[in-house]
């Protein structure tokens, strides 16, 4: 069994493009429908489970089928074999872009995948925000982290704090009747404000493996929603924190995870390679997907029953919430440093309606951003 799992999933980790959703349809296909190794029930089941834990959803899934065959061997081996390829795709990439990323034409390439991939998470929003829209309260929510991720406020703060609110909203109800229990805990989303991690610093350390691992460690124990959202804690924690980063390289990250199979939580690679070299790269994926590993072999016994719970439920919608604002608020902050021209603005709304209107795979159109953007610098249009 352990073969057949390291077979299967390292076939999906090197075919697997397109996103989570593709990832896990892909997953559904092979393990319910081929091999029948769970009932479609089970597999949904689990797909919830996911839901209710931080990671990446496709590699969690590639966790919990693997666990469910074999116990804890087959949770590691279906996890490895499924994250390996696309580790090893994206360094390849990290290596090349190090080595000639500063050359004149591949710079040209670079500055129309960046307008692309701006047009890419905008084009994601309403996708996955759909559900929540329904939610007046929860929209609300979803501004307001918006606007405090602007003013600096932590991620973590925003996610954590956002998740207390939706729990008190599903509540709402039983704590009428006990005003002083209600007041207590209304406190708590603003107290988490003044907390010492709340507002971002400025910290220009260099970059050491432990500081890069504990980082990405950080990231993959509370990382909530769309793997889009992973941008956010990068942009506020690597560029504008800790300044290991430039705005330019950080999208360029990004533009690798679009058109690199796998999950898009595999830049991580790319940046740990950028900073500290290959030991960087296997630190830093090591931090963002351990986690995954963790959560799935200690929950995934019971998760599915606290799925059905009315609380439970209400914590992930503040979370998804949040999770929805930190995304329209790293597109503001990557819009104003990227889009500065009018030929950047030209190929993020071409790239935007081939997006939204068509529903293009992503990995395309960043591809054919690259191209406009080399013949446009060319003519100088």
């Amino acid at each position: 069994m352990l073969k057949e799992l390291a077979l299967l999933f390292f076939k999906l980790g090197t075919v697997a493009f397109g996103g989570p959703a593709a990832h896990i349809a892909m997953m559904e296909d092979e393990v319910v429908n081929r091999r029948s190794w769970i009932t479609r029930q089970h597999f949904l089941d689990m797909l919830g489970a996911t839901n209710l834990i931080p990671g990446p959803n496709s590699t969690e899934m590639a966790l919990h089928v693997g666990y469910v065959k074999a116990g804890w061997k087959g949770l590691i081996v279906a996890g490895a074999c499924f994250i390996f390829p696309s580790f090893v795709i994206t360094l390849v990439c990290a290596r090349l872009y190090v080595e000639f990323g500063s050359v004149p034409e591949v710079s040209r390439i670079m500055w129309g995948i960046r307008a692309a991939v701006i047009a890419v998470i905008v084009a994601a929003v309403p996708r996955i925000g759909k559900p929540l829209v329904r939610s007046r309260f929860m929209l609300v929510l979803g501004l307001a982290v918006v606007a405090l991720n602007l003013l600096r406020v932590d991620e973590v703060v925003l996610l954590l704090g956002s998740g207390a609110v939706g729990f008190l909203w599903a509540m709402r109800d039983s704590l009428k009747q006990r005003p002083g229990t209600l007041l207590c805990l209304a406190l708590l989303p603003p107290m988490l404000m003044f907390t010492p991690f709340a507002l971002s610093g400025g910290v220009t350390d260099s970059p050491t493996l432990a500081g890069l691992g504990l980082f990405f460690l950080k990231i993959g124990s509370i990382l909530y929603g769309s793997g889009y959202v992973l941008v956010a804690f990068l942009q506020g924690g690597l560029v504008e924190t800790r300044h290991w980063l430039t705005q330019g390289q950080l999208v360029d990250a990004i533009a690798v995870g679009q058109f690199t199979p796998g999950p898009l939580s595999s830049t991580a690679t790319f940046i740990g390679y950028q900073l500290l070299g290959l030991p960087g790269a296997a630190v830093a994926t090591a931090g963002m997907f351990l986690p995954s590993f963790i959560f799935v072999f200690a929950t995934s016994r019971f998760i599915p029953k606290l799925r059905k719970s009315p609380l439970a439920g209400g914590f992930l919608d503040g979370v998804n919430a949040a999770s929805l604002g930190l995304m329209v608020a790293v597109c503001v902050t990557l819009g104003l440093t990227t889009l500065t021209g009018i030929r950047s603005w030209i190929i993020f709304a071409l790239a935007a309606i081939v997006l939204i209107r068509w529903n293009v795979h992503p990995a395309w159109v960043v591809a054919g951003s690259a191209i406009i953007g080399y013949l446009s610098s060319l003519n100088n249009i």
